[in-house]
């Protein structure tokens, strides 16, 4: 499958664009600024592209199966997103991609009570404005009817770990394991996102993943 990865040079990117090549796909991987690009991999190309750049974006893009974007915001401009997302969405179907599958945030999950994890006391505070603004991503996502959209949250906790290919998915609840503790590795994140790539399950929807 040709797959064009958004973000492939991030701390998540780099896991996604590892899992799709221990797959066998081709993958266009698509980054911010491309003298930082470590990988050396074969069956990969890289393309230095601006996401809020629609028409370079769409070059880029064009001749794909799927877009996965795992494009992050800078730190003090988490609102960028919901721009980002906006001109992703309209660049995918301008260049006639068949899906798009994006990563999502955990925030705005719902927990016990079917209230949204962000607006919980525990939630920090420092990661509110990112959460915040992929629940608005997740919104525009939503309102699209022509589009085969997939957005993939990550538990709670996501952070570098171990392969294992096991994890438990939902659609919009926050997944918790025995201890009520919601984690996922990048590894099992990006595992999880080939998945769907390969095999849809969501299609037009939202799900998560967690141990």
């Amino acid at each position: 499958m040709k797959i064009a990865l958004i973000g492939a040079n991030g701390n998540v990117g780099k896991v996604i664009l590892k899992e799709a090549l221990l797959r066998g796909h081709e993958v266009t991987g698509i980054v911010h600024d491309i003298s930082k690009v470590e990988s050396k991999e074969d069956n990969v190309k890289f393309i230095e592209e601006d996401i809020f750049n629609e028409e370079g974006l769409l070059e880029a893009i064009k001749g794909n199966d799927i877009v996965i974007s795992a494009f992050g915001p800078k730190h003090g401009d988490e609102k960028s997103l919901v721009e980002a997302t906006k001109s992703l969405i309209s660049t995918v179907k301008k260049a006639g991609v068949p899906r798009l599958l994006s990563m999502g945030g955990a925030g705005s999950l719902l927990v016990e009570g079917d209230i949204k994890l962000v607006e919980t006391k525990e939630f920090p505070s420092d990661w509110k404005p990112i959460a915040l603004a992929h629940g608005e991503a997740l919104e525009q996502y939503k309102q699209e009817k022509d589009l085969n959209w997939t957005n993939l949250s990550p538990a709670a906790l996501i952070e570098p770990g171990k392969r294992t290919g096991v994890y438990r998915t939902a659609e919009d609840h926050l997944v918790v394991n025995e201890e009520g503790v919601s984690r996922i590795s990048f590894e099992d994140f990006a595992f999880a996102m080939l998945d769907e790539v390969e095999k849809p399950k969501f299609s037009r929807r939202r799900f998560t993943v967690a141990y």
